[in-house]
């Protein structure tokens, strides 16, 4: 499946791309603040792909590449029911993405998070979106609040099992008839 924005095409991931994700997660910015560790080598990338990223099971998760070429710059996913992180009704998904460093400042991740919820609410008929953010990081709070994601809740003590940590994330949420 393709989404397009104004500036961007959301397509699948695919095991070339693994080059390419590797450049932009090798950086501690952009995973730490996920809640993951930066990627060690292009094998790790890869492997990501192939079982997380093309995981369907798991979630809906896309490339975001600009039009004019096929290399990734991020990812945006999407997360229905029980495959989300948090306790949400079958009929709900949870939203999550990351950037690229280069690409920071530019409006990308709120154009393509804004498709994401629009491929929610028409395409999935969900009910409502949530998302979450890690205390600290103001830039995903930031690109929550843009697409109209309200604050619900915070968890004091959540795990992060991939960095063995224990953080604070707060919650947002859009419902379908709050958009």
């Amino acid at each position: 499946m393709l989404l397009t924005t104004e500036r961007m095409i959301l397509r699948p991931w695919r095991e070339e791309d693994a080059p390419a994700l590797y450049e932009l997660a090798k950086d501690p910015q952009i995973g730490c603040a996920a809640g993951w560790e930066p990627h060690a080598d292009i094998n790790e990338s890869l492997n990501i792909i192939k079982t997380v990223l093309c995981n369907s099971q798991i979630e809906e998760d896309f490339a975001l590449t600009f039009k004019e070429q096929e290399t990734p710059i991020g990812c945006v996913g999407l997360r229905v029911g029980k495959q989300s992180s948090l306790n949400i009704a079958e009929n709900e998904g949870e939203i999550g993405f990351w950037l690229g460093t280069p690409y920071w400042g530019a409006g990308l991740m709120t154009e393509a998070a804004k498709e994401i919820i629009r491929y929610g609410f028409e395409e999935k008929k969900l009910s409502s979106i949530w998302s979450g953010y890690y205390d600290g990081n103001e830039r995903s709070k930031r690109v929550q609040e843009k697409c109209g994601l309200q604050y619900r809740y915070t968890v004091a003590r959540k795990p992060v099992p991939l960095l063995n940590e224990i953080r604070t994330e707060h919650v947002t949420c859009l419902t379908k008839k709050g958009q």
